[in-house]
């Protein structure tokens, strides 16, 4: 993997830990709140997983191939 692209994932990784995080505030203020949505919570609980998905296949591509 070049150093140009570790970076590059680096980032897009940093980016999506950032928005995991602010998506879990944003559920625990809705989870919190008397009128709370349940298809708004759903639909940013969903979202959340699909983050973690992808932060999950990132720090895996940042893992070097050895070879056996």
């Amino acid at each position: 993997m070049h150093i140009e692209d570790s970076a590059r994932i680096t980032q897009r990784l940093v980016e999506l830990q950032l928005e995991h995080r602010d998506l879990d505030a944003a559920i625990a203020r809705l989870a919190e709140s008397q009128a709370s949505n349940q298809l708004q919570l759903t639909r940013l609980k969903k979202r959340k997983l699909q983050l973690k998905d992808a932060i999950a296949r990132l720090e895996s591509r940042l893992i070097p191939d050895l070879d056996a």
